[in-house]
């Protein structure tokens, strides 16, 4: 897996080494049965240059090509069209659906400057008039199931095009701001770099199987899910993230029928898997060729971990198999992660202890922590964010990380670019990345705590909001998703967005479940919350990749752009904000 410059040199190889190889399996839902369309490698090759050859006419090397598919296999032939081209590519999820979706379309193509958007005949109309209706109607859109980009028409020949190892492969746009996106520059050399960091981590081999339902705009469904399995030469077994959501059984049949090998999600899928796989499905599964669960992509839940190898170890799955990791876009993705059983896959702390900024072994109340596996060929270091010194050992700070996988900063951001990338350790060595993750460092294992924006402090004390989440969430089985997050005034005040499941509303004693939620509170965290919004399915907003939106649930609660089914607020908090109209 070594001895190329470019990940475009190594997929052209894999293509001309083994032509007949399947390299893709696209499963498409057809009343109800997931049906497969299998593409070997020399048709993907042969598909991508032929687009690439169309895309030359309207683009040259280096400039930007937004790819906005809902068709995997267009994606797949778009990405690699744009890497043979010498283009630069930019995955953004397909248009439609929620109003800030376009609005982070438009803005990805106002600062990218793209020349060109790969849509389909389907989509076309609807991408040209997401364009037009954004002031971006000049923006060429190019059918990549065209006559033209599928070589049905004559075309002039292939011309290749050489990157060298520094050359810009892509833009992986951040999926924490919908109206700000920050687009990180992913180089050949750092894609390559973590191509070789996820092996080394996960102990991946050539030509295996592996794939799942992530989405492929987002980091770990494109660098994890796809290119791992290209780089690889073996076989990416591609579903859609709608399959996965609309019957989560559709992932682990995926897996048993096809002998994956290589398989994740984020924390939020195999909870959803333990609460909605029936006994009926369990039974028909075969998870025993499954070596490595990747769990990543947000804050990890150690009993999640526990309640999945348990659920499903009468299908073959072996406790060991769940491997908790930590990455970020930044760093091309895989940061930290190993192969571990749950028994090592999480720990008891002190919780007075780790609201103190400390990693210590229980002397009082606990609280489980996971890890996320030792550094893999990365450099990580945690610092205080003020000082910018270096922690020791089981203390809480700023997740610094250095290697080549870290690209070389934000596409057209040099003032964001300088904050984060290149820094320095106050008496120590440069070129670290800032992540804006708070972790510890203990027994040569991440153990990862929140992030920084996020943190609630509250009489000198650190609370980290998806632990009030969790807890919150036990109160009742009619919640759902929640958000914890705090609000100005004289001192921090600690706000609850708590949603209530579908149709479960209704006879149902709201202001007492609101009660329940500050009683918990005060319970296990001597806290009192000073409002508990309990709102409809589908108000928390996610980002493309699950996660809480918290600092957009922040602004929409200060702004009163929420409407609660029910609101409960601590007498001496009558200064919040209203939020939407009562019911």
């Amino acid at each position: 897996m070594t001895g190329h410059r470019s990940f475009t040199e190594h997929m052209q190889a894999q293509a001309a080494e083994t032509p007949g190889r399947e390299a893709l399996v696209l499963l498409s839902e057809t009343g109800g049965v997931l049906s497969p369309r299998t593409v070997d490698y020399a048709e993907l090759d042969r598909r991508a240059r032929t687009l690439a050859t169309a895309l030359r006419r309207h683009a040259e090397p280096g400039q930007r090509v937004l790819i906005a598919h809902r068709s995997r296999e267009l994606f797949v032939t778009g990405f690699l069209a744009c890497l043979y081209a010498g283009l630069v590519a930019v995955p953004v999820a397909p248009p439609g659906g929620r109003g800030h979706h376009d609005e982070r379309i438009a803005g990805i193509v106002k600062e990218a400057a793209a020349v060109c958007v790969l849509t389909s005949t389907e989509e076309a109309a609807e991408v040209s008039q997401l364009l037009a209706r954004t002031g971006h109607g000049s923006v060429v859109c190019l059918l990549a199931d065209g006559p033209a980009a599928t070589g049905a028409t004559v075309a002039e020949p292939w011309q290749p095009f050489v990157p060298e190892p520094d050359t810009v492969a892509y833009l992986q746009y951040t999926s924490g701001s919908t109206r700000d996106p920050r687009g990180v520059t992913v180089t050949h050399r750092s894609l390559l770099a973590n191509q070789r960091a996820i092996q080394e981590a996960l102990g991946t081999r050539p030509g295996i199987r592996m794939g799942g339902w992530l989405p492929l705009h987002h980091d770990m469904g494109l660098v994890g899910q796809l290119l791992h399995a290209l780089w690889l030469g073996g076989t990416a077994v591609l579903m859609t993230p709608a399959s996965f959501v609309k019957r989560p059984a559709n992932w682990l049949e995926t897996v048993s029928r096809y002998g994956l090998t290589v398989s994740g999600a984020p924390d939020f899928a195999y909870e959803m898997c333990v609460q909605r796989i029936n006994d009926s499905q369990l039974a028909g599964l075969d998870l025993s060729r499954w070596e490595v669960a990747v769990n990543g992509g947000e804050p990890i839940d150690p009993a999640t971990l526990a309640a999945f190898a348990e659920r499903f170890a009468p299908a073959g799955l072996r406790p060991g198999a769940l491997a908790p990791c930590y990455g970020l876009a930044e760093a091309t993705l895989m940061v930290s992660g190993t192969r571990t059983a749950p028994a090592a896959a999480a720990r008891i702390v002190d919780a007075a202890a780790l609201e103190a900024g400390r990693v210590t072994a229980p002397t009082g109340p606990g609280r489980a922590l996971a890890h996320c596996g030792p550094a893999a060929s990365a450099d990580v270091r945690i610092v205080d964010p003020d000082t910018l010194r270096e922690l020791p050992d089981g203390r809480i700070g700023e997740i610094w990380v250095r290697g080549e996988s870290v690209g070389p900063g934000y596409w057209a951001r040099p003032a964001e670019t300088a904050a984060a990338f290149d820094c320095r350790i106050e008496g120590g060595g440069g070129g670290y990345l800032r992540t804006g993750d708070l972790g510890a460092v203990d027994d040569g294992l991440l153990h990862v705590t929140g992030r920084l924006k996020d943190m609630i402090v509250i009489a000198g004390r650190n609370l980290y909001p998806q632990d009030l989440e969790r807890t919150v969430q036990q109160v009742s089985g009619l919640f759902g998703a929640a958000t914890a997050f705090a609000v100005p005034g004289p001192r921090e005040r600690v706000v609850i967005v708590q949603e209530l499941r579908a149709r479960s509303r209704y006879d149902i004693d709201l202001a007492a479940l609101a009660s329940a939620v500050q009683q918990r509170l005060s319970e296990e965290y001597e806290i009192r919350a000073a409002g508990v919004l309990l709102v409809r399915p589908g108000t928390v907003r996610r980002t493309t990749s699950g996660k809480v939106e918290r600092a957009a649930m922040r602004r929409l609660y200060l702004r009163g752009e929420l409407t609660p089914l029910h609101r409960r607020t601590e007498p001496e908090t009558g200064s919040l904000p209203a939020v939407g109209r009562q019911r």
